[in-house]
């Protein structure tokens, strides 16, 4: 798909919200993404090179609201929920042309891959282009709004990609719950605004 030949032609309705494309439109050709993105002869690096990302960088909020999460065990599976989401990101973007609206809703967890995923830059360029598909992905357009049942839910859904799995993908109340609960952890040992600040001088004990 070109992007620069794709046009938005979605208006906002009577009460201010914006139209979505219908779930069910966009999900055939996000399983198309998914599909080609996995076949590809290069997938199996970028997975790999994605799992290994945590080791360099990760968040006090995104992976750790997972109950008893364990890298080892859940980053296979929350890499698979995170190219599910570029796919449907990618097929929203080729139907309305406007990145703002392919910014879906997405989970902390899941949200947290994505940047992983992202972060493959070489190899997922290489992969867009031989596959002609552009992958979405912009910090300014994220809402961070994401709740069950909503949009992404319904494109998952359509999708025919089974029961969501909501060890990853965690509504907006309970997201909430678990960051108090976690920034109450973090601040007992002197990280303070969820991982933002701490006053560690890293200086060597005397006596």
């Amino acid at each position: 798909m070109d992007a620069s030949t794709a046009t938005a032609t979605l208006e906002p309705e009577s009460d201010g919200r914006e139209v979505m494309p219908d779930p069910f439109g966009v999900a055939p050709r996000a399983v198309e993404i998914f599909d080609a993105f996995r076949d590809h002869r290069e997938f199996d690096r970028l997975r790999t090179s994605t799992l290994k990302y945590p080791d360099c960088w990760a968040t006090f909020t995104g992976y750790p609201i997972i109950a008893e999460w364990d890298l080892d065990a859940d980053g296979p599976y929350l890499f698979t929920e995170a190219l599910k989401v570029m796919a449907m990101k990618s097929a929203v973007f080729e139907q309305t042309g406007d990145e703002r609206l392919a910014e879906l809703d997405v989970s902390a967890p899941v949200d947290e891959m994505v940047h992983a995923l992202t972060a493959q830059f070489t190899i997922l360029s290489r992969m867009q282009t031989e596959l002609d598909v552009v992958f979405v992905h912009s910090t300014d357009n994220e809402r961070f709004q994401y709740d069950e049942d909503g949009y992404t839910d319904q494109i998952y859904a359509a999708a025919n990609w089974g029961v969501i799995p909501r060890r990853y993908w965690i509504g907006q109340e309970e997201t909430r719950r678990r960051l108090a609960v976690l920034f109450e952890h973090y601040e007992s040992i002197g990280v303070e605004q969820g991982g933002r600040r701490h006053n560690f001088t890293f200086s060597y004990a005397t006596g």
